[in-house]
């Protein structure tokens, strides 16, 4: 089977310290897509900026935690804070949403918001993909699907992570989240597939989100599987802005993608560089 590397940014709109990031990673380094936040504040910035880059594949990044929704808040008041952001409350916010109809018909109208956004930018919907995973939420998996659908979506990540070749670039490595994620991720697989939408064969980014560093990506590179393989990451030329996660090694992600080991790395895997759409 051959090998197709897709490298992902996402929180592309977040601000213009990741839209920059994402620009230089695509034209100096070996970032192939983004995934868009629709309601972000750098949102049309990223949008006019994709425009200009052809060759990168953009996405929609359905953002439902922790970030700004696209209708007034008016509109989702169970879904947000008193910030007018939505609930960053996640474990608890995801619980209710399987007891609550009006919660439910809030975030539908939501998630249709969103995709009516990115359609709105004229932008060729490449995959989707969510903020947090939160697509591994029965209740917004199905949301997705309905929706999506009729928005023209045909290819989603799903975070399935092979453990074994994360330990073996950097034995030690944190299992815990991906095995905890691992029932609903073969779940949610499963119903895309049924649906008729494309997934990758694996993905990385799971265990080390937000230290996707250059060691752990020549490391990954030299041991890519067959098949398709996404690596998602977070560039930014820093992370001095508004919805930053704390910790996170922005500028050493930036630096990973554009570093000559990780170019030559990624050519020595022998992987075609491309896209969600060219698993349609």
């Amino acid at each position: 089977m051959p090998k197709r590397l897709i490298v992902t940014a996402d929180d592309f709109g977040l601000s213009s310290q990741v839209n920059a990031a994402v620009e230089r990673a695509h034209r100096d380094g070996i970032l192939t897509a983004a995934s868009l936040m629709v309601a972000a504040p750098a949102a049309a910035e990223a949008v006019d900026l994709a425009r200009r880059l052809p060759r990168l594949r953009v996405g929609l990044h359905l953002a439902l935690v922790e970030c700004r929704p696209a209708l007034p808040p008016s509109e989702v008041p169970d879904l947000v804070g008193p910030d007018g952001w939505f609930r960053r409350d996640t474990a608890r916010f995801g619980a209710e949403l399987f007891f609550s109809p009006r919660m439910r018909r809030q975030l539908a109208r939501e998630v249709d918001a969103q995709f009516a956004a990115y359609a709105a930018t004229g932008l060729p919907l490449d995959h989707v993909d969510a903020h947090q995973h939160f697509h591994l939420h029965p209740t917004v998996a199905s949301l997705m699907i309905r929706v999506g659908r009729r928005h023209g979506m045909r290819s989603v990540r799903i975070p399935a992570e092979p453990a074994g070749i994360v330990r073996a670039v950097e034995p030690g490595s944190p299992r815990a989240l991906p095995a905890i994620t691992a029932p609903w991720t073969r779940l949610l697989g499963l119903r895309l597939r049924a649906a008729g939408c494309a997934v990758p064969d694996q993905v990385f980014g799971l265990s080390w989100t937000g230290a996707v560093t250059e060691e752990r990506l020549v490391g990954l590179l030299d041991r890519l599987p067959a098949g398709t393989t996404e690596i998602y990451t977070h560039p930014a030329l820093d992370g001095a802005y508004p919805g930053a996660a704390p910790g996170y090694r922005y500028r050493d992600e930036l630096d990973a993608l554009v570093s000559p080991r990780v170019i030559a790395a990624a050519r020595r895997s022998g992987a075609t560089p491309c896209g969600y759409g060219d698993l349609v």
